[in-house]
């Protein structure tokens, strides 16, 4: 079982940044996959990015790719997503995904989500 906990979400202005974390309990939080989805109001849910447990493999949607980038503390249990030049469109409350395997672009098989922090960026 795995518990995920986002924090370091809020209000920000466009070209600004925040950095966002995803703490984990349980033992085996090296071995999983992670990950970022958003969902904004009236939208579906939208995958962000995601990284092996190696960090050896890390994805990103071409919405976000060269402006957010994602890493993990596995010695600390923590995932983080540092988000630059944010944009309005970049408005959603963003989840925290972990995956025993791999984190599927569509959610689907994720097997353990977080609670959500919301991010509004003002024009």
């Amino acid at each position: 079982q795995v518990q995920l906990v986002e924090s370091g979400g809020g209000l920000v202005q466009a070209g600004g940044s925040l950095r966002l974390s995803c703490a984990a309990s349980g033992r085996t939080f090296s071995r999983y996959a992670m990950g970022w989805f958003r969902q904004a109001p009236g939208k579906e849910r939208e995958f962000v990015a995601a990284i092996r447990w190696s960090s050896s493999s890390i994805v990103y949607a071409d919405s976000v790719k060269g402006r957010f980038t994602i890493s993990r503390d596995n010695a600390k249990n923590t995932m983080f997503l540092q988000m630059n030049s944010l944009k309005p469109e970049d408005t959603a409350v963003y989840y925290c995904a972990a995956d025993n395997l791999y984190i599927d672009r569509t959610g689907a098989t994720v097997d353990y989500w977080g609670q959500g922090t919301q991010v509004t960026v003002s024009s």
